[in-house]
């Protein structure tokens, strides 16, 4: 279970969107481990296949904040079948754009069908920071950041701040 890079802005892959699973074999559970040490290792709470350069429909959320309070989740081909006209807003952070946090406003509850890795399909519905976390991570999956829920004007800054990051990185290899 290596812990994998992270793809991060302004790095183009983040807007792929990202193809269906197909079958559930050893490489997608090994995606799967990757990705859950990835996250653990970051720390966060959420990751997109996409996030560590696999543009697949697979995503891990957990919301446990200590090692013995983890309860993983592995979502395959996750899709939002129905949210509530409720809306909530919550700060939000991405570990493809790092130590930046704005608050954004999304349906506070939502249903979601997916698969686990046993292929069995599964429809949970999520209120809260678990329904905040689907939604921002198969948002990832359509190629969706959560700045583009944000102002133009708060948009276009976080882009150029991490571009100008991105190119004095270059410069100084």
């Amino acid at each position: 279970m290596p812990v994998r890079p992270l793809v991060l802005l302004p790095d183009a892959k983040l807007r792929l969107v990202s193809a269906p699973v197909g079958p559930i074999t050893q490489e997608v559970r090994a995606l799967a481990a990757d990705m859950l040490a990835t996250m653990y290792d970051a720390p966060g709470i959420g990751l997109a296949a996409i996030q560590v350069g696999v543009p697949t429909r697979l995503v891990v959320v957990d919301l446990g904040r200590k090692e013995e309070d983890r309860d993983p989740l592995v979502l395959v081909d996750p899709e939002i079948v129905w949210s509530s006209h409720e809306t909530r807003v919550h700060e939000e952070g991405c570990l493809s754009i790092p130590e930046y946090y704005e608050e954004v406003e999304r349906p506070d509850r939502v249903r979601v069908r997916y698969r686990d890795l046993d292929g069995r399909t599964v429809e949970t519905e999520a209120d809260g920071m678990l329904s905040t976390c689907l939604q921002h991570e198969i948002d990832h999956l359509n190629g969706i950041l959560f700045i583009d829920h944000l102002s133009r004007l708060k948009r276009t800054r976080v882009i150029k701040k991490f571009e100008k990051a991105a190119k004095r990185e270059t410069t100084d290899a």
